[in-house]
């Protein structure tokens, strides 16, 4: 590993990572929790911080698409087209991303970007929650405006994904669900997603050699396992509840980023 890090501080990254990976499966929003714990307890630069977070979620991409294949929301043409569309869409925002962290993006701007984009993430989860769609206003993913609304949240998702080292689901399963995408099918096709903006995002910074291996082992590892116990509860509970706590756990950490309360290795 390129940075030595204490067993405690381990074990706490190993926790963190499995309560992640569980959230990337089961409400989308998750693997953001990585990123942040990475960006406040370790003494990395912001292009570290996003370029080892995007590698691990490549794992977790290809393990929850696994998992929602096989359980059926990814089965058949209209979701893979859906999936592809989505996917395709965010791959040059991703790359892009990274490419502005590394070159661009200081820890105090990166602190303030991503306490926004956690902060709006966490808004946007209480908005849906408050905003419950009629059966007839469902997104229909099969037609030109469901084609081009996916493309954007392609683009939306794609360019912060890769920025901030976020992945897909934190952004792209809130807007699919607003926009009416039923719950679990916006989870399934988040993942695919997050396998394109990940890898897009992982290629930009491994340029830079802005990449910790083995750090990204360390909790990459306990992400996967959360991944994997999170798609298998996504089958049996009602996520409701947990949506509404994350969402206040959003709100909470965003503020505290903003306000410089996080620093690196703090």
């Amino acid at each position: 590993m390129g940075l030595e890090i204490g067993l405690g501080l381990a074990v706490l990254l190993i926790a963190i990572a499995l309560v992640g990976g569980a959230c990337i499966t089961t409400i989308g929003p998750g693997g953001i929790f990585v990123t942040i714990a990475l960006f406040a307890l370790l003494p990395l630069d912001p292009s570290t911080v996003a370029g080892t977070a995007s590698a691990t979620f490549i794992a977790t991409g290809l393990v929850g698409s696994m998992g929602y294949l096989r359980s059926g929301q990814l089965s058949g043409k209209i979701a893979g087209q859906a999936a592809l569309i989505l996917s395709l869409s965010s791959v040059v925002g991703a790359f892009s991303g990274a490419q502005i962290n590394a070159l661009m993006v200081e820890t105090a701007t990166f602190a303030v970007l991503l306490g926004l984009f956690v902060l709006g993430t966490g808004l946007l989860i209480i908005y849906r929650q408050h905003y419950v769609l009629a059966p007839d206003r469902r997104l229909q993913l099969d037609t030109w405006r469901g084609w081009g609304l996916l493309g954007l949240v392609g683009i939306a998702v794609g360019l912060p994904g890769g920025l901030l080292g976020v992945g897909g689901p934190v952004l792209a399963v809130p807007l699919l669900v607003v926009l009416g995408v039923p719950m679990l099918i916006a989870v399934a096709l988040a993942q695919v997603q997050s396998i394109f903006i990940s890898g897009m995002a992982t290629a930009g910074y491994a340029i830079h050699g802005a990449i910790d291996w083995g750090l990204a082992v360390l909790v990459g590892v306990p992400l996967l396992v959360g991944t994997v116990a999170g798609w298998w509860l996504a089958q049996r509970i009602d996520p409701n509840r947990l949506k509404v706590f994350l969402a206040l756990v959003l709100v909470a950490l965003g503020l505290y980023l903003i306000a410089g309360g996080a620093t690196p290795g703090g």
